[in-house]
């Protein structure tokens, strides 16, 4: 990267046409198949190492997302966020954590996730079913469980192409744990 060239810039470029490509090619960098990807149980293993409950997994086709994976070069570039899928096994469980810097999609596939949402000591809690859709502000703790009897299967975005990695609450246990 160019240091006189701002970071924005530096990934606005990574989406235009190379020079020397062809239309061809440069088009198929903007196409992400399922063939080419797999599941990334790996992405979040320190959560999952710390207790079971947390173990799912992501598979990303736009940008890395917010699990801190910085070096999977087999996404989609983006200058203005990140797309993903998430299988969350049931009774499974998405931990508490925020985003200071980006609102949070999430769009279930299939199954059932309850969401709980929580922010200056207010709380609320919501279903969400297939198709349905929640967008967490930034500055609002989330966290997922998925009460169905199967895998859950959600669609995450989120509004960077280079999310800052979350954090969780201070008494969260996880909020100790090193990646």
């Amino acid at each position: 990267m160019d240091a006189n060239i701002p970071a924005e810039a530096d990934i606005q470029r990574g989406m235009m046409r190379a020079e020397g490509q062809s239309f061809a090619q440069w088009m198929e960098t903007r196409v992400a198949r399922k063939s080419t990807r797999s599941y990334d149980w790996d992405a979040l293993k320190f959560q999952a190492d710390f207790d079971p409950k947390y173990r799912r997994a992501q598979m990303r086709y736009v940008g890395t997302g917010g699990t801190g994976v910085n070096k999977d070069t087999n996404t989609v570039p983006s200058a203005h966020f990140t797309f993903s899928t998430m299988v969350i096994p049931a009774g499974n469980i998405g931990p508490s954590h925020i985003h200071y810097d980006v609102e949070e999609i999430f769009f279930v596939m299939r199954g059932a996730m309850k969401v709980v949402c929580e922010k200056d000591g207010e709380r609320w809690e919501t279903v969400v079913g297939e198709r349905d859709l929640i967008s967490v502000p930034p500055g609002v703790y989330r966290e997922e469980h998925n009460i169905g009897d199967e895998d859950a299967l959600m669609c995450v975005m989120l509004g960077s192409p280079k999310p800052i990695t979350p954090t969780y609450p201070p008494d969260s246990p996880l909020a100790k744990i090193k990646r």
